[in-house]
C-alpha cells in the first residue's frame, strides 16, 4: 500500500469506515450483510472491507483477514469499537 495513505479511512457524516487491505481497484464487490461490504481485485484477492453504521461498532464474524481488519483499526486511533 501507499505509504503515504492510511489504510482506514471513516467518514463520520455518513458513519462509514473502510479498511483498505492491499493496493488496487475493486472489480467485484460482494455484501456479508446490510452493513458488511468486501471488495475484491481483478484475480479474486480482497482488497478491502467497507463497514455501514459503525457508530454501535464493527462486526468482524466472517471478514476475510478479520485479525488484520482488527489490527488497522486499532493502530488508526479512531474510537471504532471491534466486535469479534
Amino acid at each position: 500500500m501507499d505509504g503515504n495513505t492510511s489504510p482506514v479511512t471513516y467518514d463520520a457524516e455518513v458513519d462509514v469506515l473502510y479498511v483498505r487491505l492491499r493496493d488496487g481497484a475493486s472489480a467485484r464487490q460482494s455484501m456479508l450483510d446490510d452493513s458488511r461490504i468486501i471488495d475484491y481485485s481483478e484475480d479474486g484477492a480482497v482488497v478491502g472491507v467497507e463497514f455501514l453504521g459503525v457508530s454501535d461498532g464493527v462486526d468482524l464474524d466472517d471478514v476475510p483477514f478479520a485479525p488484520t481488519v482488527a489490527s488497522l483499526i486499532h493502530d488508526s486511533g479512531l474510537p471504532i469499537r471491534v466486535l469479534a
